[in-house]
């Protein structure tokens, strides 16, 4: 099947990232949120991305106009969905949630529609059991920076068809991302090293063995890491770190995967990284700065 028209759930940096690189590639989007303040913010941070393309002589104007018209903001998430091919779904990570959410989907979303979650861990199984078309279910996860970073992972549900893979293989690839396919497993390849890392580091930082600006100096240099781990937590979210750590734990019944005490409680704090202005980084500033533990 050919894909044409693309529903983004979720206006936030997954979400408008994702609508922003399928918009490019020629897509028509509907980007839905539940509330326009969201919306409104996804489409300035598409443009603001595309302003910048411009600036840099990647495109001309008129082509990123053209792109930003390709994106439509959508409240309703039947309007979203009604004459979708693809719905790609980049809500937070919250099973409960993104259930609930599918089980819409399914039923107002064209038959012939494929289901793409972009969760970094939860089970595509689990997901596509609540539709009525498992075989149509898959994984499809990106990475942020959306427009920056050049991979996906495609991810095989228990019941998940090779058409079905087919199909999203050349949609990432037409969006401009390499892809890895892998079977369903919790975190799939890339978070299932990450997660743990990060949360090594977090577990450095509540010992004190070294400060957050030490500690990411360290691994960008020493490890060659374009950004260090508690920047990148802080840019991932630290609640979607935890959300992540404690399904593994679930699933995995592995005690390696614990969060630290300390991530635990910044999140009770409402400290969230960039999202909330303040992580292990504050960014009330000009320049980030480092949060002293």
């Amino acid at each position: 099947m050919e894909i044409k028209k693309i529903a983004v759930l979720g206006a936030g940096q997954m979400g408008n990232g994702i609508a922003h690189v399928c918009a490019q590639a020629g897509y028509e989007v509907k980007m839905r949120d539940i509330d326009q303040k969201f919306i409104d913010n996804g489409l300035a941070t598409i443009k603001k991305n595309l302003d910048r393309g411009v600036k840099k002589e990647r495109m001309t104007q008129e082509e990123a106009d053209t792109v930003l018209r390709r994106v439509q903001g959508v409240l309703d998430l039947k309007e979203a969905v009604k004459d979708a091919d693809l719905v790609i779904e980049a809500i937070p990570e919250i099973v409960k949630l993104k259930l609930e959410t599918w089980k819409e989907v399914d039923e107002a979303a064209p038959e012939h529609a494929i289901l793409a979650s972009n969760t970094s861990s939860i089970s595509i199984t689990q997901m596509a059991a609540v539709t009525k078309r498992p075989e149509k279910f898959i994984g499809m996860h990106f990475f942020n920076p959306v427009p920056v970073m050049g991979l996906v992972e495609i991810i095989k549900g228990q019941s998940t068809d090779d058409a079905t893979v087919k199909v999203i293989e050349e949609v990432s690839h037409k969006v401009g991302k390499k892809t890895v396919l892998v079977n369903e497993a919790p975190g799939f390849a890339v978070n299932r090293l990450l997660v743990p890392a990060l949360n090594e580091a977090v577990f450095a930082i509540q010992e004190g063995v070294a400060t957050v600006e030490d500690m990411d100096l360290a691994i960008k240099l020493g490890l060659n890491w374009p950004m260090g781990p508690l920047t990148l937590l802080d840019f991932v979210g630290l609640d979607t770190a935890l959300y992540i750590s404690d399904y593994f734990v679930d699933e995995f019944k592995d005690s390696k995967y614990r969060a630290p005490a300390l991530l635990r409680k910044m999140v009770r704090a409402g400290w969230l990284g960039r999202k909330s202005g303040k992580g292990f980084y504050d960014y009330s500033g000009e320049k980030p700065v480092p949060n002293k533990f």
